[in-house]
């Protein structure tokens, strides 16, 4: 049986362990972005490491550093969290793989959302580095979703991805990061990346499950030395009621959610589970083994399918830019 404690060796040689978790993931929905109230929302760096978004009131965060000791506890050791959290659950900060991103109205201060994140983590170093999103969100300290008129989301140009990961590239020298990475970053906007970088990415967390694999960035990456992280990496209710998941479910005796999590592991990919329930955090960490042939059937139920993060209605755009610009159109379930 895969361990949870498996790591995956980076293209600078740091470790990461294979399994993560999230614990709130306020950015993914499914339903138009207009709908959504703006107290659903958080600028992306605050508070925590990767996936410890929260509104910055006292209840929300307080939240979070629950959740989070709650998984310390089930036996998390890949945090996104608070360092509050991590200096309460008693363990050593080396046992820890803390990641926090560059948030999406940051670009133009790279350095000092840096050091913004490590003083609220208090954690002494940063593990992990991602730029959250390549598409730069006018800044406005009053409201993280600034609109334009016709209620699109307001994104400028005055600063690039290009320049922002030239900042980045920067912060290795502090030698308060260990390693950088990207978010969101599809093949075309890589290869506008390497026109500058200096230095590749070492991870780049994407939305993936079954039913979007990812194949032709999968293989991309793979060739450039970079590791694909999931985020939604069971696809929610859509994927896990798949009738081939559940039927594989049942004759492995586990949960829809873990014949999906061995189908990552199949694919080593880093897996950043989200869970607020003790036990479900738990059975995420259990990944079964399951012959080639099943997760072969599997890798069958791939159709380009975005849940978590897909364009709205409205302005066809996907929190400020299209799927041009983000290089998600020329998509294709089989590539």
């Amino acid at each position: 049986m895969p361990s949870p404690t498996d790591t995956i060796k980076l293209n600078n040689g740091v470790e990461v362990p294979i399994i993560g978790w999230f614990s709130l993931m306020i950015l993914c929905t499914s339903v138009s972005l207009t709908d959504l109230p703006l107290s659903s929302f958080a600028t992306p760096c605050y508070f925590a490491a990767q996936g410890s978004y929260a509104p910055p009131d006292p209840e929300s965060q307080g939240k979070v550093k629950d959740w989070t000791l709650l998984a310390i506890k089930n036996g998390y050791r890949t945090e996104k969290a608070v360092g509050q959290a991590i200096k309460e659950s008693g363990i050593p900060r080396e046992e820890f793989f803390i990641t926090t991103k560059l948030a999406w109205n940051q670009h133009g201060h790279v350095k000092q959302a840096f050091e913004e994140s490590l003083a609220n983590l208090d954690c002494g170093y940063i593990d992990l580095y991602l730029m959250h999103w390549p598409q730069f969100i006018f800044y406005d300290p009053n409201n993280v979703v600034p609109r334009n008129e016709d209620g699109s989301i307001k994104t400028v140009d005055t600063v690039n991805f290009n320049q922002s990961w030239a900042e980045m590239e920067k912060l290795l020298d502090t030698g308060k990061v260990r390693a950088l990475g990207v978010s969101n970053f599809s093949v075309k906007n890589l290869e506008k990346l390497f026109t500058t970088a200096k230095i590749v990415p070492t991870v780049n967390q994407i939305e993936l499950h079954p039913y979007l694999a990812q194949n032709g960035l999968r293989d991309y990456c793979t060739r450039k030395g970079i590791v694909l992280a999931a985020y939604t990496p069971s696809g929610y209710s859509v994927v896990r009621n798949d009738p081939l998941v559940n039927e594989l479910a049942k004759k492995y005796n586990v949960t829809p959610t873990q014949v999906i999590m061995a189908w990552h592991w199949s694919r080593k990919n880093i897996i950043i589970a989200k869970s607020e329930n003790s036990e479900r955090q738990k059975e995420n960490l259990t990944i079964p083994d399951i012959s080639e042939v099943d997760i072969a059937k599997i890798w069958d139920l791939d159709r380009g399918q975005r849940i978590c993060n897909k364009a709205d209605e409205k302005h066809g755009q996907v929190w400020g830019w299209t799927y041009e610009q983000l290089g998600w159109e020329d998509y294709h379930a089989k590539n």
